[in-house]
């Protein structure tokens, strides 16, 4: 089928990370970059498993880069395999979306003269996510002799040079066989990977294990002739003391199950499975190839990072694939990537959103740390729901530079809240709202109904010294999105209070109770809610992104071009605080999570306003989908698309040129969101899902599936 495999078919050492970045592949347990089997000078080899953090300075904790399981390493008549030996003739690497299979063919003459053509295939099982499996195939063109394959689970790796492990065990069971136990050093979480090596070839296989400390491996040696190959197939298995009592013994165990079984009834049930969830989820766009693969692309990253079977997680900003931001949770999982699982897979949607209920006392231990009431969400969120943004962190030249996100970038609190509410009506889950849901957003609102100050001299409430979306400007008064995400959450709070009354009574009356629900706070919600400062000029229409924001000087971004960095990053923080240049357009994002809170004049002012201003090719990656959506909705269609190509390449063409620290998560939501509810038209109403459609020029068909309360929807919609 077409636009379902990403393709490289020449390799370019100079873009080694990016590109590790892009051919990530996953399970929803782990993500793995693609590195080379073998192994390459400057590589990032790592793989991440959800919830197994490790404390470091600094950035207090971060995702731990697990022991290598796709290592194979080939010696041929004693000369290693390696692209930075020898000369590579052919070269082919190939996702394909449609399994999560990763394949790598090349053709490779050694130092010594020989040519040998090697296929590498790995892949993740989607179907038990503890399953992992390498397959290699090296066929002799011109050589006759020995060739060696040293298969193994190297587990001295580190996170930028920190190694949090400490070894445990390891050995080897059989001849064939081979297993490592370590430990975290801080948090004590266990991990054991087993892998089990099998070589097939014209002659007898040898084998021996090699038990390195750190390195168990598994050597196989056998002879070739040209025209003759050996297949060397490697499955593996990973637990964690997150999983089961003993690591150890589990992993084992799967292992003799999975080797019984064999390599390719792995591969069959994970193609199953795959094949079942693009059943439900796939989008096809057709008269736009870059598009329909691009949008395919997005959606596989978000599905190979989301967790099926454990609500204690959820997906970090950089998913699994690289450790930008050290596996922290932020605002982008809730209002960027969630919204896709809520409309196509509400079960891992209802995952994700226990991740926020189970950090509660987290969110509750910030808000008591800070004078307050109620549950403040950490910006950057790990295990416990403990803030974990870095206070410090240092500059190009050695300096300590102050992070303020951590402490006053507060949206996200409300972001939560609005998440559960859209997940809640989308689904209809009454069974989850009564249980997680409602105390989720009314502690929130508890918090907020004291984090607001009167400024009786204005006669409203304000909400000072913030940071919103638009990171470009710190210590803000009254900032746009946030003061209207947290009277969207104030209202929400007392609606779900009436409703639970109604339907659960005895769980209304427990949560008043618990969290202190008194007629008087209550009443002081309705006083915040009618008097909270908006900044809204009915004549221009304009909202003012916070206080003083138009007095700010104006600056043309065309004088600093061209470049390849954010204007942050050529003016310096500082400077460009005195600016109206925006990382992220705050009230535009406003209008879209609240379509109904202004009309259509109001919108079109604030866009015409507030885009010039933003830096859209390198200021946030999470702005341009967004305002693809908006633009869509407002029935700008060529704005929408140019938008939405800034965030189709964010990724592919590593267009902001840091995709080799991760994916970029947010973004792959995003344009998810900005063809289904921007170009697709969707909408969510009383009476269920709406669309009206806004396709581009060159789209002649858009077909995508919905679930709305439990009912599958099938929307095919053609350009006429």
């Amino acid at each position: 089928m077409k636009n379902w495999e990403i393709i490289e078919t020449n390799f370019d050492p100079n873009a080694l990370r990016y590109k590790e970045t892009v051919f990530t592949l996953g399970n929803g347990y782990l993500g793995t970059r693609s590195t080379f089997e073998e192994g390459y000078m400057g590589e990032e080899s790592l793989t991440l498993i959800h919830g197994i953090f490790d404390d470091v300075s600094i950035v207090h904790t971060e995702l731990v880069n697990v022991p290598n399981w796709i290592h194979c390493e080939i010696v041929i008549n004693g000369e290693r395999f390696r692209l930075d030996r020898g000369v590579l003739l052919d070269y082919c690497r190939k996702l394909d979306l449609h399994n999560g299979v990763l394949t790598r063919v090349v053709r490779w003459r050694s130092p010594a003269g020989y040519t040998f053509d090697i296929a590498f295939e790995r892949f993740a099982s989607l179907a038990d996510e503890h399953i992992l499996g390498v397959r290699c195939k090296i066929t002799s063109v011109d050589f006759t002799g020995a060739v060696e394959v040293r298969a193994g689970l190297p587990g001295y790796v580190d996170n930028t040079g920190f190694v949090h492990w400490q070894w445990l065990d390891q050995g080897s069971i059989d001849q064939q066989t081979a297993y490592l136990t370590v430990c975290t050093k801080k948090t004590a979480l266990t991990l054991s990977m087993a892998c089990h090596v099998e070589v097939e070839g014209a002659g007898p296989i040898t084998y021996h294990p090699q038990d390195c400390t750190w390195s168990p491996t598994v050597m196989a040696q056998g002879n070739i002739a040209p025209g003759q190959a050996l297949t060397a197939t490697k499955l593996v298995t990973v637990f964690t003391a997150r999983d089961t009592g003993v690591p150890q013994t589990a992993a084992l165990d799967k292992l003799q199950a999975a080797v019984k079984a064999g390599y390719d009834a792995a591969r069959v049930a994970n193609d199953a499975a795959w094949a079942d969830v693009w059943n439900t989820c796939n989008i096809t766009i057709e008269g736009d190839d870059e598009a329909d693969l691009a949008v395919r692309y997005s959606l596989f990253q978000l599905l190979i990072a989301a967790p099926r079977h454990d609500s204690r997680v959820s997906i970090p900003a950089k998913t699994l694939s690289g450790l930008g931001y050290r596996g922290h949770a932020f605002w982008d999982t809730e209002i960027f990537m969630l919204p896709f699982f809520i409309y196509t897979q509400p079960d891992v949607a209802h995952n994700m959103l226990l991740y926020r209920y189970h950090t509660l006392p987290g969110a509750r231990r910030k808000a008591a740390e800070n004078g307050y009431e109620g549950a403040m969400f950490a910006w950057e969120s790990a295990a416990t729901g403990d803030e974990t943004t870095p206070r410090w962190v240092p500059g190009r030249g050695g300096e300590l530079i102050r992070i303020w996100c951590g402490d006053i970038e507060l949206h996200i609190t409300a972001d939560i809240a609005y998440a559960v509410h859209t997940y809640w009506r989308a689904t209809g889950d009454d069974a989850f709202m009564r249980d997680y849901g409602a105390e989720l957003i009314l502690d929130t609102a508890r918090f907020w109904g004291v984090r607001v100050e009167w400024n009786a001299a204005r006669g409203v409430y304000e909400i000072n010294d913030v940071i919103g979306p638009d990171e470009n400007h710190d210590h803000v008064n009254n900032n746009a999105y946030t003061n209207h995400l947290v009277r969207w959450n104030l209202q929400m709070a007392l609606h779900i209070l009436s409703w639970l009354r109604a339907t659960y009574p005895e769980k209304a009356a427990a949560l008043c109770a618990q969290l202190e629900l008194t007629p008087e706070r209550l009443a002081h919600w309705r006083d915040v809610i009618a008097n909270i400062c908006i900044a809204h000029d009915p004549e221009t229409h304009l909202i003012e992104q916070f206080d003083g924001f138009f007095e700010l000087e104006t600056v043309d971004f065309n004088d600093y071009e061209p470049r390849v960095t954010s204007m942050q990053g050529l003016l310096g923080v500082e400077e460009t605080q005195k600016y109206q240049i925006l990382k992220q357009p705050d009230v535009l994002m406003m209008h879209y999570l609240l379509p109904d809170a202004y009309d259509s004049v109001t919108v079109k002012a604030n866009w015409d306003y507030y885009t010039p201003r933003t830096d859209l090719t390198y200021g946030s990656s999470l702005g341009p989908a967004i305002q693809a959506a908006l633009a869509a909705r407002q029935g700008d269609i060529g704005a929408a698309y140019q938008h939405f190509l800034l965030a189709a390449r964010t990724d592919l063409q590593n267009a902001r040129g840091n995709t080799g620290e991760g994916i970029h998560g947010a973004t792959a939501g995003g344009i998810w969101q900005a063809v289904v509810f921007g170009f697709g038209g969707a909408r969510l109403t009383e009476e269920g899902i709406i669309c009206e459609p806004r396709l581009p020029s060159s789209w002649t068909r858009v077909a995508f599936q919905l679930v709305y309360q439990g009912e599958r929807i099938t929307f095919d919609l053609v350009h006429r």
